[in-house]
């Protein structure tokens, strides 16, 4: 991995780009709007064009789910049950309740109410993600949303693994169906005679879900525009290297356009980690995903103090920040911009991924700077309610009418005071 220090970087490459182009774009605009124009024809048509296989029927029978449960290791059962119940108990402290505030013939408020229809994406291809599942469905679940219903590319045999059917039975899903990529994207937002048309797509995929996302955003809502994933681990003299490459590669193993990035007051360190990254890179069965991902986009970041590594992280703003230092907990309260802080030499990020509780599913490329991890508060929304009586409204009629008339709408200021003038 290369080595630079902090004080000779162009502080404009450290901001990460997202992953939208010009080609991905005009590649996915028929897609969608042939989806949306010909229904469950077009997407048995792209499914069959770009995965191999023409699945009829498209949703998959609840019959299968409980199969797969039964078919997959006691082992993994077991910790995707352990995953689920922390996951669970982590985002139940984010659900919310509405209030109601007044007196003196006025009273107001907020109700909260479920997103009722839900779409979550669950990737394909290259891997298979049951965790993925869990960080989706279960904070709609505890949202209260009615319907979740799931999508994700199927083999060529039309299946889909049986991890991701079984965590889909655990965490709450109501239904599955056989597809991926843009068509699949499309067939949320637009419904289709099979796939039903949902209120809000939540989910990470490809450069091309992203920008089917993007493209159907404002007919439903979405989550965020996910890029390739990032790891930035900010260390001091405590890290050990071995821990600190295995971490680097656990991101960079996900995507050749993934990040991995490690910023340190140590040079011993930062020699020891590029050693380390190369030494393991050899024996990982995705080597060249995770080379060609450390070649690209892989750095080592050297700073004078943890001050300065720290405004390092920051501009960065990572999906996840490792504070692999003596005293993380000192460090935490100067965190500004990152998608998920993990504290410690003994906490990997992988740990995030599948099993602590808090959510994987995180703002990418920069957007940590205005943006944050999915979570319960995505699955519902807020209505307000206000309730004046005659009395209160006519002692502040008045001021009503003020800003009305200072703005020009002499509409607005009469709707105020006819109710004083006409009984």
């Amino acid at each position: 991995m290369r080595i630079e220090r902090f004080c000779d970087i162009d502080r404009r490459t450290l901001l990460m780009r997202g992953t939208n182009t010009p080609q991905v774009s005009a590649a996915v605009a028929p897609i969608v709007s042939d989806v949306a124009a010909r229904g469950d024809a077009a997407l048995l048509d792209y499914t069959e064009r770009f995965d191999g296989v023409r699945p009829e029927p498209l949703e998959v029978p609840k019959a299968e789910w409980e199969a797969a449960l039964s078919r997959i290791d006691p082992a993994l059962r077991e910790a995707m049950e352990t995953a689920a119940k922390n996951i669970r108990a982590y985002h139940a402290r984010q659900v919310r309740q509405g209030f109601k505030m007044g007196g003196d013939g006025v009273y107001m408020g907020q109700i909260i109410t479920p997103i009722e229809r839900v779409g979550l994406y669950i990737p394909g291809g290259t891997a298979a993600y049951p965790s993925t599942v869990f960080m989706n469905a279960i904070p709609a679940k505890l949202a209260g949303c009615s319907e979740i219903v799931m999508v994700s590319p199927p083999a060529k045999d039309g299946s889909i693994p049986d991890a991701i059917l079984a965590a889909a039975l655990l965490a709450g899903v109501t239904r599955v169906f056989r597809c991926g990529g843009a068509q699949a994207v499309a067939a949320l937002a637009y419904g289709t005679g099979s796939v039903p048309k949902v209120d809000k797509i939540v989910g990470p995929g490809n450069a091309y879900v992203a920008e089917a996302k993007r493209q159907v955003f404002g007919r439903v809502a979405i989550d965020m525009i996910a890029g390739p994933s990032e790891i930035l681990v900010l260390a001091d003299e405590t890290a050990k290297p071995e821990w600190v490459a295995a971490d680097l590669l656990s991101q960079a193993e996900h995507d050749r356009m993934a990040t991995a990035v490690l910023v340190t007051v140590s040079h011993d360190l930062a020699l020891a980690v590029s050693d380390e990254v190369e030494r393991q890179l050899c024996t990982l069965p995705r080597e060249a995903i995770a080379r060609a991902s450390i070649e690209a986009n892989g750095r080592i970041i050297v700073a004078d103090t943890l001050e300065e590594a720290l405004e390092a992280a920051n501009e960065l703003a990572p999906e996840h920040l490792e504070l692999c230092t003596a005293d993380p907990a000192e460090l935490l309260p100067k965190v500004k911009n990152a998608g998920s802080v993990f504290m410690g030499n003994c906490c990997p990020e992988s740990l995030g991924d599948y099993l602590a509780g808090p959510n994987h599913t995180l703002p990418t490329s920069g957007t940590a700077r205005f943006s944050s991890a999915l979570g319960v508060d995505d699955f519902i929304k807020r209505i307000q309610y206000t309730h004046y009586t005659q009395e209160a409204l006519a002692a502040v009629a008045p001021k009503i009418a003020a800003f009305a008339r200072a703005e020009g709408l002499e509409a607005h200021a009469r709707a105020a005071l006819i109710r004083e003038a006409v009984q």
